[in-house]
């Protein structure tokens, strides 16, 4: 711990519509987190509220947040004489979650009497707070987030595909749980133990939560499982409950989940994930005159929708800001 507060450092980005930030020591990526526009409230926030459905047993009740979009929340518990309408003031304990197919309400908790409504620590703040130093980076600065892998992070995440020495992780959100698949060639134990590091390394590198299932390869004899228990107990910082490998070589994890990981927020937002890379590029493009982003029409429309993000980017830039679609361009697109 001595030698990670000396060496390990937050870099910080406040960009257009999305901020980002990476905990770097000793040049690698240990931790990622994005937070963009639209995610709905953040965890710690205190909001007005209005009940719209009391639910049975004052369970499963529901309440619309006084909040860009008026997202629905769910409420742990009303008190008995609470009449629909209501106003109320809220806590949330979990954000709004996207998963395959369906989305997640946020989860709300009644507010500590005379709380103050507040948006809750954003992720500046949160990194601050976690006593590793912050570098604000400016899009005039060295890309020091780029030299420390941000773009090879952000394509590991949506091809779901991370090697690692002697293998690959093959890392899936599906909507039960996150699943990991430790593939590879030779001695099982070996490439169980560096599996086992490579998996708890993405693990928090992405900040997943939930259920977590990880196949290491079938290992029959029980000291090597113990090993391989003990590899993920050295390698992920705690809280965390986990089973021991079993048999068939599967372990699960259970972390806190009450934000969405970076797996979700890039793999089940594309066009986000694309629009925020694009907006980036642009920011740090060079030259003069007219700045031209060109992407796909979806990554356009998404931006253009948004004028006070490309009001931003003129203003950062001090140049006149033109989208195009273009059908023929993969990915983030191209700003120059």
């Amino acid at each position: 711990p001595a030698r990670e507060s000396r060496l390990a450092e937050w870099l910080y980005e406040a960009g257009i519509g999305e901020t980002r930030a990476a905990l770097v020591e000793d040049g690698e990526i240990v931790e990622a987190r994005i937070e963009r526009d639209g995610e709905g409230p953040r965890l710690g926030a205190i909001v007005t509220a209005k009940l719209v459905d009391a639910g049975r047993g004052r369970k499963g009740a529901l309440v619309l947040l006084d909040h860009p979009d008026q997202p629905h929340a769910t409420l742990a518990a009303v008190p008995a004489p609470t009449s629909i309408g209501a106003a109320l003031t809220v806590e949330v304990t979990r954000m709004a979650l996207r998963e395959r197919g369906r989305d997640k309400l946020a989860r709300t908790r009644l507010a500590e009497a005379g709380a103050a409504v507040t948006d809750g620590p954003d992720l500046r703040a949160r990194i601050a707070a976690s006593g590793a130093p912050v570098i604000d980076l400016r899009p005039t600065d060295a890309d020091r987030l780029e030299q420390a892998g941000w773009s090879e992070l952000i394509d590991c995440v949506r091809t779901g595909h991370w090697a690692f020495d002697g293998g690959a992780l093959w890392v899936d959100a599906t909507p039960a749980m996150v699943l990991i698949d430790i593939d590879g060639e030779g001695d099982a134990l070996a490439l169980a133990k560096s599996g086992a590091r490579a998996a708890a390394a993405v693990i928090r590198r992405c900040d997943i939560g939930g259920s977590i299932g990880i196949d290491f390869p079938s290992l029959p004899d029980r000291g090597g499982r113990h090993m391989v228990d003990a590899a993920i107990d050295a390698a992920l910082p705690q809280p965390y409950e986990r089973t021991a490998v079993n048999g068939f070589g599967l372990m699960q994890i259970i972390r806190r989940r009450d934000r969405p990981s970076l797996i979700e927020q890039i793999c089940l937002d594309p066009v986000a994930t694309d629009g925020a890379l694009l907006l980036r590029q642009a920011e740090r493009a060079t030259g003069t005159g007219p700045l031209t982003l060109a992407a796909r029409a979806n990554v356009i429309d998404y931006i253009a929708a948004r004028p006070g993000w490309v009001d931003a980017l003129q203003n950062r830039t001090g140049r006149p800001v033109r989208l195009m679609a273009d059908p023929a361009m993969k990915g983030a697109g191209h700003a120059q």
